[in-house]
């Protein structure tokens, strides 16, 4: 039985390609960069604001640092303490990544992996 090859996707990123696969994410985690974000963000129809990108920029820190993406308590948890209840609820973290909240299209944006049982 011969399965289906997955072609992956491309996303042009300061003039060059850019592996994803059929969801956003990145084939390679190196190929991450603020021109990605940029990019990605306008094919998913997101205007980042200086909130997005902290928020992005916690992923990215937290995965370094742990090595795992943080999961939504601890999101909603550090970003109570900097923005307060209201803007660091996981409603609003939600609101600001509306195509999937901040562990679905936050990840993506970040340049992380998928997280667990996501297919």
């Amino acid at each position: 039985m011969t399965l289906p090859v997955t072609v992956p996707r491309q996303l042009v990123v300061d003039g060059r390609p850019v592996a994803i696969d059929s969801e956003g994410y990145l084939l390679d985690l190196e190929d991450w960069s603020e021109a990605f974000v940029r990019a990605l963000a306008h094919k998913e129809g997101l205007a980042l604001t200086d909130e997005h990108w902290q928020v992005i920029r916690f992923l990215r820190a937290y995965w370094q640092e742990h090595g795992v993406q943080p999961q939504v308590r601890v999101m909603i948890r550090h970003f109570t303490a900097l923005w307060g209840p209201e803007r660091g609820s996981n409603h609003y973290l939600h609101e600001l990544f509306p195509r999937g909240g901040p562990q679905k299209q936050g990840n993506r944006l970040a340049g992380l992996l998928r997280t667990k049982g996501e297919h």
